[in-house]
């Protein structure tokens, strides 16, 4: 009996194999975890075990306390030349501008009712940095992930609410302030964490260990509870309305800004940490804050939470993909 020796697999197939399998591990290994925690979130919601009060507290609790307090601790340990180059910042802020504008422009041509522009063209590019972003760099790299990007989320966070600012209300004809927005940014308690820190690692200043042992605490708190609260605010309802326009800024927010960041970073040249938190952090699905600033001036508001719930669960499909596929390639 004749045997076709290609249908038997080699040394060197199985090899790729495992090689393929190792990288789909690594991939999971990022965004599962991510993943469960908010179908906990959902599920906790369903079962009416947690409310609406449990997550606005929650999610108080986590922006002016435990997250500036997790980047504090992370940032004030770390020398400042530990931190990532330059040239990931440069890289995330140019790449986010190029995508509002080219965006701005499909949006004016493609997306009606126009007062609704704004709310999608937000949606594609702000990036849940904070909670979703960190949680995926921290699961992949660890404390040199969070490290990496604390800075990156800093200067990010001032771009994304100035550029949401403009194009609000140019879509919607207001008047939000962008002087009150940079007020708003100097007193935001991220941002505050991050600033005050920088002396501390410049001038490699140690914290006295109890602060260090209740910042490990507080730090501790901070993931875990963000994404039970984050997924048991997504309202799968309100999918019903004005889904065309949700799907534009999601595949936009999914897709098409992080394959520009992507593209941009392996130009540069980078790979490894700096092309991983790049990637991660371009792939973190939209920002609830779109939700509130959106609410706040009276636009579609059922518009932003479509997009929201979107792409919190599509980025954990679509960060996978990317993850494996560089990772297969050798870039990470």
């Amino acid at each position: 009996m004749l045997i076709h020796h290609e249908l038997i697999p080699t040394k060197h197939h199985l090899t790729a194999m495992n090689s393929l399998f190792d990288t789909l591990i690594f991939s999971l290994s990022i965004t599962t975890p991510i993943f469960v925690v908010l179908a906990l979130g959902i599920f906790l919601n369903y079962r009416r075990l947690i409310n609406d009060n449990f997550i606005d507290i929650g999610s108080r609790i986590v922006f002016n306390i435990s997250l500036p307090v997790m980047l504090f601790i992370s940032i004030s340990q770390t020398s400042i030349e530990q931190f990532s180059k330059l040239s990931l910042i440069g890289v995330g802020l140019g790449c986010t501008l190029i995508a509002w504008i080219l965006m701005e422009i499909f949006a004016s041509r493609i997306v009606e009712p126009s007062g609704d522009r704004g709310v999608v063209i937000q949606g594609s590019f702000r990036a849940n940095l904070g909670i979703i972003g960190l949680a995926y760099c921290v699961n992949a790299y660890g404390e040199a992930g969070l490290v990496a990007a604390s800075l990156y989320l800093g200067l990010m966070t001032i771009v994304f609410n100035v550029l949401s600012v403009i194009t609000l209300n140019r879509s919607l004809h207001t008047a939000l302030s962008l002087k009150q927005t940079l007020k708003n940014i100097a007193k935001n308690p991220l941002i505050m964490g991050i600033v005050l820190a920088l002396p501390f690692s410049a001038w490699s200043i140690e914290l006295p260990a109890l602060v260090i042992k209740t910042g490990g605490y507080l730090s501790g708190l901070t993931l875990p509870l963000a994404l039970i609260c984050t997924g048991a605010s997504l309202d799968f309802n309100a999918l019903r309305n004005s889904f065309g326009n949700a799907l534009i800024a999601s595949v936009s927010k999914l897709i098409f800004v992080p394959s520009i960041m992507i593209l941009a970073g392996l130009w540069l040249g980078f790979e490894g940490l700096d092309l991983g938190i790049l990637v991660l952090m371009a792939s973190a699905p939209t920002s609830s804050v779109s939700y509130i600033m959106v609410r706040t001036i009276g636009g579609n508001a059922p518009l932003a939470a479509n997009i929201i719930a979107i792409t919190t669960l599509g980025s954990l499909v679509t960060t996978s993909v990317f993850i494996t596929f560089l990772k297969s390639f050798g870039y990470l």
